[in-house]
């Protein structure tokens, strides 16, 4: 489990690196390794033993500070097989699955496991299903290199559209194309007032899911999408960014009534 650590860095810990321009540039530390830009290079044991927010200067000059990356910083920057979830969806999916520290909860299509890891961060016990072997070991290393081996955490390499084994679960997270055929499924598996959250990134799709929730005992349906807008502001100038985040998916959510 991830803890905070405070203390100086320590050969194999990830450190991200960030220049005067604030490009972020994710680093694995090593003893005598060193890092190479085209801004110079940087020694790796100029860092080790350094506390987070220390400065360095590259070979070439250039200042770096370093700093432990965020769950978000390691998303972005991540091996993957799949295309991950951005962090401003996940963001959202966390809040209105409501996730609390021991939530049972069931994660069907994981990917690349960018949203496990909030999960898992967050203090939910996880069980993942992902037909594709590749995806799901790439997932199970994002997984032990920022959390650890000791998280709650398991793949199962399952077809979610054939159903669940577990049983009484607080909530279903869903990145499937076609996740209404997994609806008749969550019914026997979620407990009353469990919530299912869907990623999607077709409007259609949606418009099939929300039938199967409502059709199934589900209420409280609603379907948003989250718009990541920048400003730049320095000195006199105040403006939005040029370039924003727009649509990246669709977040879907219900609640089950049993009674």
């Amino acid at each position: 489990m991830r803890v905070s650590n405070s203390g100086p860095f320590q050969s194999g810990e990830q450190v991200l690196l960030v220049d005067s321009k604030q490009r972020h540039y994710m680093v694995q530390l090593g003893d005598g390794e060193r890092f190479c830009t085209h801004q110079g290079f940087v020694e790796h044991d100029e860092i080790l033993g350094k506390m987070e927010g220390h400065r360095i200067k590259s070979s070439a000059g250039s200042s770096f500070v370093a700093l432990r990356p965020t769950l978000a910083d390691v998303i972005l920057c991540m091996p993957r097989g799949a295309q991950v979830i951005y962090p401003k969806d996940i963001a959202c999916m966390m809040m209105v699955a409501d996730i609390f520290p021991g939530a049972k909860v069931v994660e069907a299509g994981v990917g690349s496991a960018a949203l496990s890891m909030a999960l898992l961060q967050a203090g939910a016990d996880v069980v993942g299903y992902e037909l594709r072997s590749d995806f799901a070991k790439i997932a199970m290393q994002n997984v032990v290199k920022f959390l650890g081996d000791d998280v709650p955490y398991y793949i199962k390499q399952q077809d979610a559209y054939l159903g669940f084994s577990e049983k009484n679960l607080d909530r279903i997270l869903l990145d499937l194309p076609e996740p209404e055929k997994v609806i008749p499924h969550a019914q026997n598996a979620l407990l009353s007032g469990g919530i299912l959250v869907s990623y999607l990134p077709g409007i259609n799709q949606v418009e099939r899911l929300t039938k199967a929730l409502v059709n199934n005992n589900f209420c409280c349906v609603k379907t948003i999408e989250v718009l990541q807008r920048s400003w730049h502001i320095e000195k006199n100038s105040v403006r939005p960014d040029h370039r924003m985040v727009a649509h990246t998916g669709f977040i879907t959510w219900g609640r089950l009534l049993k009674s």
